[in-house]
Formats: structure tokens, C-alpha cells, sequence
């Protein structure tokens, strides 16, 4: 069953309704971390980069971490449940199951698969922020959220996150043979 993606608006209608507090930035458009730089020196809290990814056999994952987080793709398809390595899902998947288009992943797209075809991983170390941003279904703007909110925006859209430690810490040494 298809359906239309919902807007940034109609998102956000949405969250009022759930009591969700919000606040949005309308900025040029974002397609990478290193685009945002100097908006996210405005905006406090921690900001989100995220991946969609599949595995080689049609499983979908979202994966949402910090905007600095360091997430060693070819070592985690095991800690999030993949059957097999990962690869980056193209743009027909990326509109097909959440409905926007490159360059506005995020963790509000969950709204969207309808099917849940798609899990949805947080990176814990994200968790850290009290508040979070994300792009609105949009990389036009910037929607800044409390940590509980967004937690309980995917629960109310049937994508309660799996939260994993992920990423990799530029400070911390890997002893040879160990896993962090």
C-alpha cells in the first residue's frame, strides 16, 4: 500500500499534536556534515548525520548519529542485525520506503515507512545532547528536538530505535584484538 510522504508541515502539525515542543530553522539547503558548519554554530545541541543503509538481503536500517560520529560501516552490520555487510541504499529505495529524496535523511523520516520495513538504529553517544536536530523531511531546515521528544516520536510511529554504540572515537585506541 502506498501512500504520500507526509510534508515538513504536516510533520510538524504532528508533533504539536503529540505535545512535542519544537523549534525550526529555515536555511539553504544541507546535502553534507560539512555543509551545516557554520549554521550548526547557531543552533545548539547535538546534530545528527544519518545512513541509509541495506544489507545484501533487503533488510533497510537508518542509522542516526552525531553529526562527528565515526561509523565504521564495514564493521557493524553484526551489532545492528544485518545479514551481511552494508551498502548505502539508493535514492528509488530512500523515497520508495521513507519518502525523501537525498540530502534530507533523518530520523523523522520513520514517518514514512508505513510498512516498517525500515529499523531505525541511534547511535548511543547521540543520546548524550538533551536536545537533537534534524532535518525536518527536508535538508531546508533544521528542527531542533529534546532527546525524550524525538524517543517518543519514533515509538508513536511504530520505529522504537534499537540503541547501539557505533561510532568510533578518534581518542580511544583499539587494543589489537579487543572490541571496544
Amino acid at each position: 500500500m502506498n501512500r504520500k510522504p507526509l510534508s515538513p508541515d504536516e510533520l510538524m502539525e504532528l508533533l504539536d499534536e503529540l505535545g512535542i515542543s519544537t523549534q525550526t530553522r529555515q536555511h539553504p539547503a544541507l546535502f553534507t556534515v560539512e555543509d551545516g558548519v557554520e549554521i550548526k554554530k547557531t543552533i545548539p545541541g547535538g546534530h545528527t548525520k544519518n545512513l541509509f543503509v541495506k544489507d545484501k538481503k533487503g533488510n533497510f536500517f537508518l542509522i542516526v548519529a552525531g553529526d562527528q560520529a565515526r561509523i565504521p560501516m564495514n564493521k557493524i552490520h553484526a551489532k545492528i542485525g544485518a545479514r551481511s555487510r552494508l551498502s548505502f541504499a539508493n535514492a528509488d529505495y530512500l523515497m520508495q520506503y521513507l519518502g525523501i529524496t537525498p540530502g534530507s535523511v533523518t530520523a523523522f523520516a520513520a514517518i514514512n515507512d508505513h510498512e516498517g520495513q525500515v529499523k531505525v538504529i541511534i547511535d548511543e553517544p547521540l543520546l548524550d545532547s538533551d536536545l537533537i536536530n534534524c532535518h525536518p523531511l527536508t535538508n531546508t531546515m533544521t528542527t531542533t528536538i529534546s532527546r525524550s521528544d524525538l524517543l517518543r516520536f519514533l515509538e508513536h510511529v511504530n520505529h522504537k530505535p534499537d540503541i547501539i554504540a557505533l561510532s568510533i572515537s578518534d581518542d580511544v585506541a583499539e587494543p589489537a584484538g579487543e572490541q571496544p
